[in-house]
């Protein structure tokens, strides 16, 4: 999949959130979840868009289309922020971190997973302390 995936519409990604929350799923078990009334087949032809977009795939289960991601949903977040953070901070990671701290954003709990996080990383990659 691209790392510059296309932006999604507001229908677009709901059936998205669908597709991670309860996949795999056919368009008649997003039709039915979705939060407004659609006929199928426009269910089938945003599934169609999200595929052409490269958010999503399918398999055919007899004469039934069934659809997955394409890549999990964090990843594709992952992606989305590293646009913003090349967009706005040319790329510096570290601004944005410390922007976010700086403005409150992140409380003590997130902060902590966080930092959890980054020393797990270190671990597995095998990074000295500094």
């Amino acid at each position: 999949m691209d790392d510059r995936l296309p932006e999604l519409g507001d229908l677009e990604h709901e059936v998205m959130q669908l597709v991670w929350a309860h996949g795999p799923v056919t368009a008649e078990v997003v039709r039915e979840r979705l939060s407004r009334r659609l006929k199928e087949s426009t269910v089938r032809t945003v599934l169609r868009r999200l595929e052409e977009k490269g958010y999503a795939r399918h398999t055919v289960d007899g004469r039934t289309y069934v659809y997955h991601a394409a890549e999990e949903r964090a990843r594709v977040a992952a992606k989305a922020v590293q646009r913003i953070v090349d967009w706005f901070c040319n790329g510096s990671m570290e601004e944005v971190l410390v922007g976010m701290v700086d403005n409150a954003m992140l409380d003590q709990q997130q902060l902590r997973t966080l930092a959890d996080q980054v020393a797990k990383a270190k671990k597995a990659r095998g990074v000295k302390k500094e």
